[in-house]
């Protein structure tokens, strides 16, 4: 059962981040700084990545001493992420390109380490009150939500679209 779970979000993750991937390759240069709701596309990429990124690790603490933030410190900055103000720093494709495969790998080795004991474990961050396996789904969510608001914003703006993605690389039509 345990591999069959760990394959299932393995895959989910894979799709959800391969839409968000599609979002990105679509934006056209002079969208990147417009607005989505409260926040600038790119601004809503990057949060959207920031939180992935937060949740497939074991815990507040290991954040920062990630060897991709330790060497990319410049683009995490003073973590603006974690204060209670709108992001006033604009990120670059490249840059959201790589933390993206950054994100991508990450999420296949942490569900890959899964095991009994740790996806029916706490969650490891204080304010989320459930277990790691519902820690996944949670973020899965997370990553389809800003996705779809994305999404939403480029049929809107420029009436392009992004397909559907079902199962890790298995696309369906729109």
């Amino acid at each position: 059962m345990l591999d069959h779970l760990k394959r299932l979000l393995a895959h989910q993750f894979e799709a959800g981040l391969c839409m968000l991937n599609a979002c990105v390759d679509k934006c056209a240069d002079s969208a990147w700084n417009s607005r989505v709701a409260n926040f600038k596309f790119c601004q809503v990429v990057f949060h959207t990545l920031f939180f992935t990124d937060l949740y497939l690790g074991p815990n507040m603490e290991s954040f920062r001493e990630q060897l991709f933030h330790r060497n990319n410190q410049q683009f995490f900055g003073d973590y603006e992420e974690f204060e209670d103000h709108p992001p006033v720093r604009h990120y670059g494709k490249a840059s959201i390109r790589r933390y993206l495969q950054h994100c991508r790998s990450k999420a296949s080795e942490a569900i890959a380490a899964e095991t009994d004991a740790t996806i029916a474990g706490p969650s490891g961050f204080n304010r989320l009150h459930f277990s790691r396996g519902e820690l996944h789904v949670y973020n899965i969510r997370h990553i389809q939500h800003h996705t779809a608001q994305l999404s939403l914003r480029l049929r809107l703006d420029a009436g392009v679209g992004i397909r559907w993605v079902g199962s890790g690389w298995i696309e369906s039509p729109l």
